[in-house]
């Protein structure tokens, strides 16, 4: 049966978290010394011990670099010299260049340099070096490929790179986060590190909450300061819980993803049961909502208490979005409260094209399938805008599109029209 594993970083991750829940979790210390010597590196030490945070146990995993130890400011082709002439057994050593290669690509972006021109800090090369071969070697031990990560939280005020002061989150961390849901908690320091970034960008299938899953296995990872909360790194291992054996999935930086075409994506649906309003404003509060961000919204005649007919308003929202949208609920509604629940979607890929027609200019919407145009729609308003325009039918200037994009795309598209 596939293994599920779900990062949850209710206090971010960073290299050494991430090492100390990784062995704690199961892999073993010993294979990821080995792995290590093997690499040819002096003057640093690697210690894995429990110790507790806000009163839980946990795996705490340091390097030391010792004094005359280090790097010579290497480059990106240096470590992966150093890395591929290591012979690291399974994946490891290809996690590990992906993940220093994304290190680069980050800081080169953010400093506008050359990917060639980026050098890794003297002694803090050694320190990424150890947690990021660590952990590939930890999660190659283990069978990791790729994981689901709850939202991310950062922190605030500044941290010291090799630049001087950088606001916090680093710029290279949220380089390698895009398009990753991140929220702000209010305490002083680094929750998320560029390495743990780098890590998140490699491995995350998707964001959000726990998928359904029968727990086996949980493995926490100490971080190096102490916070109003644990500061620590969890992971669950454990059992997906649908029949098919997997959870839904979207793909991001270098993770495995779903099936090759395929897109999916986790949203929240919203939903509030209404009796007491006027129905002239559902127009209104569609509209709105739909012009504040939410994906999709959609109302379903109900039957309530005492046998009052009423309205149930349902809308699909984005993670970034749904505090925004309940609110405008609230504004906008008489409603008193809302409930929600993560939902999973499965999509084809989208693309919009545009046709010429005998009426002029028209947009469709086609789905994709990897590389296979499957559906295609033209788009409502812009058919009506042109049909106004022209002095005809509607419904003249959406066959007209149809057929104009059955001719440009080919005759395997389908639509229920054709």
């Amino acid at each position: 049966m596939e293994t599920v594993v779900y990062f949850d970083c209710f206090a971010g991750i960073s290299g050494d978290m991430l090492l100390g829940a990784l062995v704690d979790l199961g892999a073993d210390p010993e294979f990821i010394k080995q792995g290590l010597a093997r690499l040819g590196l002096s003057g640093f030490s690697l210690t894995f011990s429990e110790v507790k945070k806000a009163g839980l146990r946990a795996t705490a995993a340091r390097v030391l670099v010792h004094e005359g130890g280090g790097l010579a400011h290497p480059t990106l082709a240096t470590i992966e010299q150093l890395i591929r002439s290591a012979a690291l057994p399974g994946e490891a050593e290809d996690l590990a260049v992906t993940v220093f290669r994304r290190l680069a690509e980050a800081e080169a972006a953010v400093h506008g340099v050359p990917l060639e021109a980026v050098h890794f800090h003297e002694v803090g090369a050694v320190d990424s070096i150890v947690d990021i071969v660590g952990t590939a070697l930890a999660l190659t031990a283990l069978g990791i490929r790729t994981a689901y990560f709850s939202p991310l939280p950062t922190g605030r005020g500044f941290v010291r790179g090799s630049h001087g002061l950088l606001p916090v989150p680093a710029p290279a961390t949220l380089q390698l986060l895009k398009d990753a849901p991140l929220y702000s908690v209010d305490v002083e320091g680094e929750l998320v590190t560029p390495t743990g970034a780098a890590f998140v960008a490699t491995l995350a299938r998707s964001f959000g909450s726990m998928p359904p899953l029968v727990v086996r296995r949980v493995g926490y990872g100490a971080g190096s300061r102490d916070f109003p909360f644990p500061n620590l790194l969890r992971i669950i291992l454990g059992e997906p819980l649908s029949p098919g054996g997997g959870v839904p999935s979207f793909s991001v930086g270098g993770g495995m993803g779903i099936s090759p075409g395929l897109e999916a994506d986790q949203v929240f649906l919203v939903e509030t049961n209404i009796d007491d309003m006027n129905p002239e404003f559902y127009e209104e509060i569609i509209g709105r909502l739909l012009a504040a961000g939410a994906l999709d919204v959609f109302l379903t005649p109900i039957q309530m208490k005492k046998s009052r007919p009423a309205t149930l308003l349902s809308f699909l929202a984005p993670l970034d979005k749904l505090d925004s949208l309940a609110g405008l609920i609230f504004a906008e509604t008489t409603s008193l409260g809302l409930r929600y629940h993560p939902v999973w979607r499965r999509k084809l890929r989208r693309e919009f094209r545009q046709v010429e027609t005998e009426f002029g200019k028209v947009t469709v919407k086609v789905g994709c399938l990897g590389d296979r145009l499957l559906n295609v729609a033209p788009e409502y308003e812009e058919c009506k805008k042109v049909a106004a325009s022209a002095g005809v039918p509607l419904k003249e200037v959406y066959s007209a599109a149809l057929a104009a994009a059955r001719r440009v795309l080919g005759p395997s598209v389908r639509n229920p029209v054709w």
